[in-house]
């Protein structure tokens, strides 16, 4: 017999190892340390959209913000639905409001009899109630409280620290209220409307697939319109019109799509009529309307993170700050506004102050917040605009000479409740007087520099 000798050839062995490793350091550039690449070209933005992209839908505390807003939603779809139809009614569209409701729904006839049942009702008191007006009111906040809701989500998604004022809530609300159920009555009405319209005035037949594909695609752009406008006028900050106009393309689209199955799987979940009767598409529903808001916050965190790719670096470093790090951070902020306020030079809002730091913006709001919260800095009111504080100038609210170096980390170290648990100190004597030791150190060998002087 002949002895088979297994041969290995160290080329191969060598070129499997080193495909390996570039594999790997791809995989590591691509899933984090691309967020460390200062570099502003094409491919490092492309990666990390695409990076934020996946980490979106991966994001666990986006999904339960997703859970609580459907939750929301399900407690206002009636007066939701209300105020569609009445502004349907307004403009005439409440006949393709029906047809597209029942196109969405197309095994669910019954329920949507009963749920137009409801919103005549809800109608009928908020017009003919015994306080005129009073119906109306009602109506209206439950849709604001949504709206809220939604714009203090938004705000997170965006890291803006404050929500609108009440009369600004009021008047942005009823714009939001009119303009964004326009648009999409029209994303699902107009084919309906205008095929029939079309079809009398050119009767030819050989014209119907450009004019559906057309149709189809103008109710395309009106779902793209509706997220462009939703992310636009909902965030209680400044958004560009080409970020807006990006996430509202993504978001639009994919919204499309889920339209497309849930429409479709309505027809597979007809079978359980015998056991759920007309509410057998209630839980098909409650995944729509979560898949739903799910998309609109990605979309949300797509358009942030196209107008400010930089906020997202460092992000796990900075999710793992330690508290010696951030307060040297936090002095650095400090000491640009007060050397601008010496110097005479117009005050800094937080995007300025990011970009003369080289210190990603999320730690720069971070910071800014915290002394603002200690009573260190304050906002410069301009033009009476007192909502868009992210975009505000920061000044020092008192003189320059009290901002030593012991004080500020001394009023870091100590703002906030504290003594608030009973007898803490009678019952741990020699951990608090510890503490109180080391603190005590810590005073004596702390700088009482001026900051504006280092």
């Amino acid at each position: 017999m002949k002895q088979i000798k297994e041969t290995s050839d160290p080329s191969k062995s060598g070129f499997l190892k080193r495909l390996v490793k570039r594999a790997t350091e791809i995989w590591e550039y691509c899933s984090d340390g691309v967020w460390t690449d200062h570099r502003n070209n094409l491919r490092v933005n492309t990666v990390k959209t695409l990076n934020l992209t996946v980490r979106t839908f991966m994001n666990g505390d986006l999904q339960m913000k997703a859970y609580a807003l459907t939750y929301q939603t399900l407690l206002a779809i009636v007066p939701a639905l209300a105020l569609l139809f009445a502004i349907g009614r307004g403009f005439g569209f409440q006949n393709i409001l029906e047809k597209q409701l029942y196109t969405y729904f197309p095994s669910q006839h019954r329920a949507l009899e009963m749920a137009f049942k409801f919103v005549d009702s809800c109608l009928a008191q908020a017009s003919e109630g015994i306080f005129v007006g009073v119906g109306i009111v009602f109506l209206l906040w439950t849709i604001i409280s949504l709206l809220s809701n939604v714009e203090i989500t938004f705000n997170q998604v965006w890291g803006v620290a404050y929500d609108r004022s009440f009369f600004r809530k009021i008047t942005d609300y009823m714009a939001i209220c009119i303009i964004l159920p326009i648009l999409m009555i029209c994303s699902g009405g107009l084919q309906i409307f205008m095929s029939k319209t079309i079809q009398m005035l050119l009767p030819f037949d050989f014209l119907s697939p450009v004019l559906e594909f057309g149709l189809d695609f103008a109710s395309l752009m009106f779902t793209w319109l509706f997220f462009a406008g939703a992310y636009m006028l909902i965030p209680n900050t400044k958004v560009k019109l080409k970020n807006a106009i990006l996430a509202g393309i993504l978001a639009g689209t994919a919204f499309q799509v889920l339209q497309w199955l849930f429409i479709n799987g309505q027809m597979g979940v007809a079978k359980y009529n015998a056991i759920y009767g007309s509410f057998s598409f209630l839980p098909l529903m409650l995944l729509w309307m979560q898949f739903s808001w799910l998309i609109t916050l990605a979309g949300a965190l797509i358009c942030c993170s196209a107008q400010n790719i930089s906020m997202f670096s460092y992000d796990r470093q900075i999710r793992n700050i330690s508290a010696d790090y951030f307060r040297k951070v936090t002095l650095v902020v400090l000491t640009i506004v007060l050397k601008r306020f010496r110097d005479n030079k117009k005050p800094a809002n937080t995007t300025e102050i990011s970009e003369e730091s080289l210190i990603p913006i999320r730690l720069v709001r971070l910071a800014t917040e915290r002394l603002i919260g200690c009573g260190m800095l304050i906002h410069v009111v301009t033009d009476g605009n007192t909502d868009d504080r992210e975009e505000l100038p920061l000044q020092p609210a008192m003189s320059i000479d009290h901002y030593t170096v012991a004080w500020v980390i001394e009023q870091l170290r100590t703002k906030g409740d504290k003594d608030f648990i009973p007898s803490l100190d009678k019952r741990y004597p020699n951990i608090v007087k510890q503490c109180d030791d080391v603190t005590a150190a810590l005073k004596k060998a702390t700088s009482s520099t001026l900051l504006v002087d280092l």
